[in-house]
């Protein structure tokens, strides 16, 4: 469960990376230190600076989960704690 965060304060997120994601970002997973009030598109654009290049062309595609459940809004306000995982887009049969 995460607690609330009181705007200003800092929060830190754990960012999985799964399959292409991992290999862009040259990490499996790591905490990102974003402002309290911080919203899922603020982490996003935070992780096209931290990883310029191929992570940024599979963010444009990738499916968000944040604590497990898929991510619809990226305005949604992230709190302290918070686990994001980047899952690309990937083909099976």
């Amino acid at each position: 469960m995460t607690e609330t965060t009181a705007e200003g304060s800092p929060v830190s997120v754990l960012v999985r990376y799964f399959a292409s994601a991992r290999a862009a970002a040259g990490v499996e997973e790591e905490k990102v230190r974003l402002p309290g009030g911080a919203t899922v598109a603020d982490a996003v654009r935070q992780l096209r600076e931290l990883h310029p290049g191929a992570l940024g062309r599979i963010l444009d595609a990738a499916s968000l989960l944040l604590n497990e459940v898929a991510v619809r809004d990226t305005g949604r306000t992230l709190c302290d704690s918070d686990r994001l995982d980047v899952l690309p887009p990937f083909a099976g049969g």
